[in-house]
């Protein structure tokens, strides 16, 4: 048997059953015996929630539990700290467990690669049991199509990371991608299955997501959980990604004309980045609450100049100081990193925090003194520069123009359309994107999508030390792919070849 699926699925869902601490028990009071788990709506809920649970999380496995790994958000970090736009003075466990340095990913027993693999497995096959068995449950049959719905976006989002990551990039020029991607568990009861092609992965997603988007649930609880809007913006970003341009421009309008998510405004634009539900923009997030923190193990711990962790008061998270030199003078994004910070013009919490050069002020805690905020999976921003992108590599770059100065003109109230066609228009929505997603989780994956290479000597603010010098990797390099997880190897019979 598979055995990272076998804890992706059935072991998951003993535990629900059996352990109060396990993530699927967001009631410990309240266990719910393994053989009800699917026979109402209400208890199927419940397993839909500690998926998301799961997602900002620590996992209690030896190999995975360490501070810097908090779910999916520890996952974003890695994006972020393995390429060039972020950096930290000092060679700290970004260092040490091999995301900055390009090591953990290329190395089959560390926890880095199987961190990742197991975390987007485990989403998968406890969204599988959902979706196999939701149907047969005791509930209305509205709740049973929302279940449904969150369990295939959120198994659509788990694949879209594993095949981005462990295969090599989608190039459309190339179709169909039969180069080997990742094991395709579409059911409950699949088990030791060989690593389908790339081309057939993302073929899963699309069915997944568009499913969604036909099943059209729009209602929900709060931002933490996945609706049709969230399908609809994720189906945007895997076009972009297969550059299938057509698609990612018809979704990313689809979204953008419903008007449901506008930009948020400049003054909450500089408030912290930690509340989905003040931030008209979020569209989806990980949402812990105070009962659910991890005090040093979560994202903000890791992210937020103010967070009160020895990893952040030594270590602020800086800007790639020549993007920074990108950014218009009256654009409020300038104000979200300081070039020369001070007591008077950079407050900290506590003279224990240190001030370096280029030291971000994006993110915050959402309360002082503590370590918690939302996790940003999606926001508009993405969805604009999305499909300015799209339009400007169709050949449109009026319309990319256009799009682009939508966008801008929000962040920047002196901002002029560009005139820029062609490669310079497409590089200046690039800057953009680089600039508004700063430590969201896309570097890596953005310069492996557009087959660029990593060159932090661009960055004149890199420090080489923090990276044990690891400073450039060319495109299309090996390095580009994670190894499967030695344990994968081992316990599979089916896995098939293992990545150079």
């Amino acid at each position: 048997m598979n055995k990272i699926y076998l804890s992706a699925g059935l072991i998951a869902l003993l535990a629900f059953s059996s352990c109060k601490k396990d993530y699927l028990d967001t009631a410990p009071t309240n266990k719910v015996d393994m053989s009800k788990v699917f026979t109402t709506t209400e208890n199927a809920n419940t397993a839909l929630s500690g998926i998301y649970r799961y997602m900002f999380e620590r996992t209690t496995e030896v190999a995975s539990n360490q501070q810097n790994k908090p779910g999916v958000g520890g996952i974003l970090l890695d994006m972020d700290f393995m390429g060039e736009d972020l950096g930290i003075a000092a060679a700290t466990w970004f260092t040490s467990t091999g995301e900055g340095n390009w090591v953990g990913h290329r190395t089959d027993n560390n926890s880095v690669t199987f961190y990742v693999y197991r975390t987007f497995y485990k989403i998968i096959g406890n969204a599988n049991f959902i979706i196999d068995n939701i149907d047969k449950a005791e509930g209305t049959d509205a709740e049973k199509i929302r279940i449904k719905s969150e369990a295939l976006t959120l198994r659509a989002y788990a694949y879209s990371y594993l095949v981005q990551l462990y295969g090599k990039r989608y190039d459309a020029t190339v179709k169909p991608n039969s180069q080997p991607g990742v094991p395709l568990l579409l059911k409950s009861s699949d088990t030791a299955m060989p690593r389908e092609t790339v081309e057939n992965v993302y073929a899963a997603i699309v069915k997944d997501l568009e499913d969604v988007i036909q099943l059209n649930v729009s209602t929900r609880s709060n931002k933490s959980q996945a609706n049709v809007d969230v399908a609809i913006g994720l189906r945007a970003r895997v076009a972009l990604t297969m550059q299938d341009y057509p698609n990612a421009i018809k979704y990313a309008n689809m979204f953008i004309s419903s008007g449901k998510y506008p930009l948020m405004d400049q003054a909450t634009y500089q408030k912290g980045f930690n509340d989905a539900t003040l931030m008209s923009e979020e569209v989806w997030a990980s949402m812990p609450t105070a009962d659910q923190g991890d005090t040093f193990g979560s994202y903000f711990a890791q992210i937020a100049y103010d967070a009160n962790t020895s990893f952040m008061r030594a270590n602020p998270k800086r800007i790639n100081s020549a993007l920074y030199d990108k950014i218009a003078v009256t654009d409020v994004r300038k104000k979200m990193w300081e070039p020369a910070p001070t007591a008077s013009n950079f407050p900290l919490p506590a003279s224990t925090f240190a001030r370096q050069p280029y030291m971000s002020r994006k993110f915050a805690v959402k309360t002082q003194g503590g370590t918690l905020g939302d996790v940003p999976l999606l926001r508009t921003s993405e969805i604009y520069l999305i499909l300015a992108e799209a339009y400007a590599k169709s050949g449109q770059d009026g319309l990319a123009q256009n799009v682009l100065f939508d966008f801008v003109k929000v962040r920047d109230l002196s901002a002029l359309k560009s005139t820029k066609i062609g490669q310079q228009l497409i590089e200046e929505i690039l800057v953009h994107r680089r600039v508004e997603l700063w430590g969201e989780g896309f570097r890596f994956l953005d310069l492996k999508r557009l087959n660029l290479p990593l060159d932090r000597t661009a960055a004149p603010n890199y420090v080489a030390a923090s990276v044990n010098n690891w400073m450039k990797v060319d495109a299309g390099d090996d390095s580009w792919q994670y190894l499967i997880p030695r344990t994968e190897m081992e316990s599979n019979p089916n896995i098939g070849e293992q990545n150079k």
